[in-house]
């Protein structure tokens, strides 16, 4: 691989990159309210909040927290130098909504229209994101704050899990493909990277450190996992990901006290496997309607 595109790609996994929002939960017929709010450290986060009804009573609400390079509708293929494919939230929304749901999307930090912190942890950093959204849910009066799940995918399965143990309770979390960010670093690199991309590994690791940020290779959600008790989770993992492991989603399953088996959903690469909450959007809402 030539140095500048190694440069390219390093860059984005320590500053991200912002797709820019080209819809709106409009397009599904769906009334929305913008909104904003902080993080526990002061960074302004935007997003969109469908609510269930026009009524304004309390009702049980679920949270998207999205991938990396991504934003709050989920990802528009194209736009970075790997191949991916499209992600669509706005499938999910809708049945959720249908199904008496409120529904809230937002960017985290470094994505979307939402601030800057530096550099991207890939979980605990972006778990006071999600904290910061599950306070705001909470001041809402259309919200039954004791009735409140998450949908995270990728680095946004890793920031529900850490983040869910600060503001129990979350009654249902519904995971797709987490893992150990520095394992992720690893086969990412060697698929996508190269040989240079593996031997600068180690070299971010000590950056993060020196940054007095989480170091990738300490960070282990597996060990959030085990402490939501009463947090019904539910794991899936693409069987094709060249990017995770099944086993490391498996030990995720095995440490949470509720869990579900692991859904191993068919997919050919990681992409395909995300596309779980697109195309299995009755699955989604199912799940919350049981354990919500």
């Amino acid at each position: 691989m030539k140095a500048p595109r190694l440069l390219v790609l390093s860059k984005l996994m320590v500053v991200g990159a912002r797709l820019p929002l080209t819809r709106t939960p409009a397009e599904a017929g769906l009334a929305f309210e913008d909104v904003s709010f902080t993080s526990t450290d002061d960074v302004e986060l935007k997003g969109w909040f469908v609510p269930a009804d026009d009524t304004g009573k309390p009702a049980p609400t679920v949270l998207f927290v999205h991938g990396w390079l991504w934003n709050r509708m989920g990802n528009v293929a194209g736009r970075v130098p790997f191949t991916d494919r499209d992600v669509d939230f706005l499938p999910p929304t809708k049945t959720l909504h249908d199904a008496g749901f409120n529904v809230l999307l937002f960017d985290l930090s470094n994505h979307g229209e939402s601030g800057r912190r530096l550099p991207m942890t890939f979980g605990p950093l972006e778990a006071r994101d999600y904290v910061g959204a599950v306070r705001y849910l909470r001041t809402r009066p259309d919200v039954d704050g004791e009735r409140i799940g998450a949908v995270g995918t990728s680095m946004g399965g890793n920031v529900a899990l850490i983040g869910s143990v600060e503001v129990l309770p979350i009654k249902a979390l519904l995971l797709v493909q987490p893992t150990r960010p520095y394992k992720f670093s690893e086969k990412f690199s060697a698929d996508v990277m190269g040989k240079l991309g593996s031997l600068s590994l180690p070299l971010i690791d000590q950056s993060y450190r020196l940054a007095r940020a989480p170091r990738p290779s300490t960070i282990d959600p597996g060990v959030y996992a085990a402490q939501l008790t009463d947090t019904q989770q539910k794991y899936v993992q693409g069987t094709g990901d060249p990017w995770g492991t099944m086993q490391i989603v498996q030990d995720f399953v095995d440490a949470s006290p509720k869990a579900l088996p692991l859904l191993k959903y068919p997919s050919t690469g990681r992409y395909e496997g995300y596309r779980y909450v697109t195309e299995q959007a009755p699955d989604v809402a199912a799940f919350f309607a049981e354990y919500l």
